[in-house]
């Protein structure tokens, strides 16, 4: 059964996600469809980025992954699909692509779309499911679509650096009201060479350590460490760090 993600903006309240669902199974249904999430913040590039990026490494190579994320930023000629690191991604063409993967992609192609239909969201599905299918027959992506197409590009968020000093800018706020700034582990350690450091942040707050766990710390203090997709993450024990430091995304 060919596994395929689904992540969106579009919310849990609205009648879209069991459509797409629905419109995915009357093209394929042997697809094995699991949902990242659909409460993506709207036009939040970095936010869809952080999110698409790390989930979609954890699958299977081989897997399907369908981002509905601003899909309409302008009014859409073509979509993409796209082969990376095994992996198949449908996506709009409006920069994220590059923003998740951060590096161009091994292999993308345009998939057009009907100047006399419709463009909304349920249309825009049937192409992707359409071109997943095709791929699943085994056809090559430079049939299914333009692989001469140019794609929009927008960087990733960069932590900006100095030679004493780094500083990085949130990209997610989670369900615990923990803080992820764009700064990886590996960045930081580079950076820092070994010396001591501060984390400064709003309110003169400081950290000048890394913690393993939440409970490194007293509850109802805070602390910095790196998360389970290696993302510095300020924190408060039993605590929401968010709105109790005044950290906003």
């Amino acid at each position: 059964m060919p596994l395929l993600t689904l992540t969106s903006d579009i919310g849990v309240h609205d009648f879209l996600p069991g459509a797409i669902k629905g419109q995915l199974l009357q093209a394929n249904e042997q697809f094995n469809i699991v949902d990242i999430t659909h409460l993506l913040s709207p036009f939040n590039y970095p936010q869809a980025a952080y999110v698409c990026r790390n989930a979609i490494q954890n699958f299977p190579t081989g897997s399907f992954h369908l981002v509905l994320v601003n899909l309409f930023d302008e009014k859409p000629e073509h979509l993409l699909l796209v082969k990376h690191n095994g992996y198949y991604i449908g996506c709009a063409d409006n920069g994220l692509l590059t923003m998740i993967l951060e590096e161009v992609p091994e292999q993308v192609v345009a998939l057009p779309l009907n100047p006399s239909e419709q463009k909304n969201t349920l249309y825009c599905v049937r192409i992707f499911a359409d071109a997943f299918n095709r791929v699943l027959q085994g056809e090559p992506l430079e049939s299914i679509g333009d692989a001469s197409v140019s794609i929009r590009v927008k960087n990733p968020l960069r932590p900006l650096l100095g030679a004493n000093w780094m500083e990085g800018q949130i990209i997610f706020i989670d369900n615990f009201e923990n803080v992820i700034v764009n700064i990886q582990q590996d960045q930081f350690e580079e950076q820092r060479k070994g010396r001591r450091f501060s984390i400064e942040f709003m309110r003169d707050e400081k950290i000048d350590k890394i913690s393993d766990t939440y409970a490194d710390v007293a509850e109802g203090e805070k602390l910095a460490h790196f998360n389970s997709a290696g993302y510095l993450e300020i924190s408060i024990n039993k605590g929401n760090a968010a709105g109790l430091l005044g950290l906003q995304g």
